[in-house]
């Protein structure tokens, strides 16, 4: 995978405060660490880095030049993201160097199609893999060509790229192939299905009317006023 150089300046604010304030000047709070270096909080570029992370995915190499002068290599360690919004709110990186290897998760995708009639379950849409720094793969590929109901798609059988080893368990399973079900197992389920919906919409009846009652009734500790008779 190339790097993608990427500017950045220091951080003087911290906590929450500092960090709104950095995301709301456009950038992204971020923390370099690694190499028994002390951390060094950086802002970068939220435009940039997130154009970097959707071409090259999570193991996206950076060379980040600092305006104090720092240069360094960086891979994102964690990524935290605004789960409404989409927008990053925190990344750690990890320093690392050239030659120097590195165990990431990387994407696996399923290539191929299964025999016919059959259901994809995709188990683990990752592996662990170690790698030299600069050479992340960005995904990883695993064939699922013909295959039949009852197979079983471990880590073993994931295609790596020269350089990369395996740092996960070889049995872990990546994907598993089974039959689809038939139009008569279909219709079986929907008695049970029709069953159940009319089950909860008698709940939904019951909790209604009661509820109606409730508010007809004296709420608890409220007094009424006695009833006034003329002389």
């Amino acid at each position: 995978m190339s790097e993608v150089k990427i500017s950045a300046e220091p951080r003087t604010e911290f906590g929450k405060g500092g960090a709104r304030r950095t995301r709301r000047a456009g950038k992204v709070p971020a923390v370099l660490y690694g190499h028994g270096e002390k951390p060094k909080h950086i802002a970068l570029p939220a435009r940039e880095f997130a154009a970097a992370i959707r071409k090259g995915g999570a193991n996206q190499l950076f060379a980040i030049e600092v305006s104090d002068g720092t240069q360094v290599l960086a891979l994102p360690k964690a990524i935290q993201r605004d789960p409404v919004k989409d927008t990053f709110e925190h990344v750690d990186l990890l320093l690392v160097r050239r030659g120097e290897k590195v165990t990431v998760e990387v994407p696996v995708e399923l290539t191929g199609e299964a025999a016919n009639n059959t259901l994809i379950v995709h188990d683990h849409d990752t592996l662990s893999v170690t790698a030299d720094a600069t050479r992340v793969p960005d995904h990883l590929e695993a064939s699922i060509e013909g295959a039949e109901p009852g197979v079983q798609v471990t880590a073993a059988d994931v295609a790596l790229p020269a350089g990369v080893e395996l740092a996960a368990d070889p049995e872990l399973p990546v994907a598993t192939v089974t039959a689809a079900p038939t139009a008569e197992q279909l219709e079986a389920t929907l008695p049970e299905v029709e069953e159940a919906t009319e089950e909860a919409e008698a709940e939904v009846g019951e909790v209604t009317e009661g509820s109606e009652g409730a508010d007809s009734a004296e709420a608890p500790g409220e007094e009424t006023e006695p009833a006034r008779t003329e002389a």
